[in-house]
């Protein structure tokens, strides 16, 4: 039987067109969950997740994956819908492992395309606000203590944080345990206080 030997760069290109094409694949399926609302609306989200029974979990960390690679979409809403589907402790489980594969997966985006990649998703404001400490020896830090805070821009720091000299080790570790917290604090938040604000009113 005659050896078959491989082109080197045909097996590059190759996967560099699945790679386009999984990319678009993805972008499709997003703006598709986007129209139906997904991200948006906590019923549409709810509906989603119920139509596919056991597998819900898992549709349910896609969608959260997707919310944190995609930073122009909100999380709020599906960090809210966690608890409220899957109860206080499964649906903290189900947020934090999206959210904390989601961060890994932004973080490398940010490593392979740069800064023209991460310009398209960070506001020029913030851009500017913390440019001149990427660099610097604090910003480990600095960037450690923004990810456990509730109310920072957890995304976008995760793409500013990608332009820096941080090793990948370092930054799984910060997202590891920094990321409970603030996820525990946020979407119990945004159930318990509308709640709370609502029986107040009352």
């Amino acid at each position: 039987m005659p050896k078959i030997e491989l082109n080197p760069k045909m097996v590059q290109r190759l996967m560099q067109y699945v790679s386009y094409i999984g990319v678009a694949l993805a972008i499709w399926g997003t703006w598709i969950l986007y129209k139906q609302g997904v991200f948006t609306n906590l019923k549409a989200l709810e509906q989603l997740v119920a139509q596919h029974g056991i597998l819900g979990p898992t549709v349910f960390i896609l969608i959260q994956i997707i919310q944190v690679v995609i930073p122009i979409i909100p999380g709020g809403i599906t960090l809210a819908a966690g608890v409220l589907m899957f109860g206080p402790w499964w649906g903290f489980v189900y947020n934090y492992v999206g959210v904390v594969l989601g961060s890994l997966i932004l973080f490398g985006i940010g490593r392979r395309f740069g800064r023209k990649a991460v310009e398209l998703f960070v506001s020029d404001q913030l851009l500017h606000k913390y440019v001149d400490m990427l660099n610097t020896k604090g910003w480990t830090r600095l960037f450690a203590l923004l990810i456990v805070a509730p109310v920072a821009p957890d995304d976008a720091l995760v793409l500013l944080t990608s332009l820096t000299n941080m090793s990948w080790k370092t930054f799984t570790w910060i997202i590891i345990l920094g990321k409970p917290l603030s996820i525990a604090a946020y979407s119990y938040a945004m159930v318990y206080g509308v709640d709370w604000i609502v029986k107040l009113a009352g």
